[in-house]
């Protein structure tokens, strides 16, 4: 699995609408065939920094989402918005998706 991390600051007088922004940029990567999750969090401690976390079945899933229109459209207009320049992190992982963590689960009859 391709395992991605983006964070992106956007420029504050557009950040509140950063998310209006990107649905249809995101609404489309996850109908990729490739994707398995694609999903944004807004920072807690930093206004307008939003987090992207995204993973694809392999290389070749990946390779697709960054030739694919709704991609080339999304960074044609995303530097307009930006403040600064995303940060990434891009990793291979032997995994599929998302794991169960070990150490928390619900209590019975809580």
């Amino acid at each position: 699995m391709i395992f991605i991390v983006v964070k992106f600051t956007i420029r504050p007088e557009r950040s509140e609408e950063w998310l209006t922004l990107v649905d249809d940029f995101t609404q489309a990567t996850r109908q990729e065939p490739g994707n398995i999750f694609f999903e944004w969090s807004k920072s807690v401690d930093m206004p307008g920094q939003f987090v992207l976390v995204e993973a694809f079945a392999d290389a070749k899933a990946g390779e697709a989402h960054v030739n694919s229109d709704h991609f080339k459209t999304f960074v044609e207009w995303a530097p307009e918005v930006v403040a600064t320049t995303p940060e990434i992190v891009h990793v291979e992982v032997p995994q599929d998706g998302w794991g169960r963590m070990g150490e928390i689960a619900p209590r019975e009859g809580k």
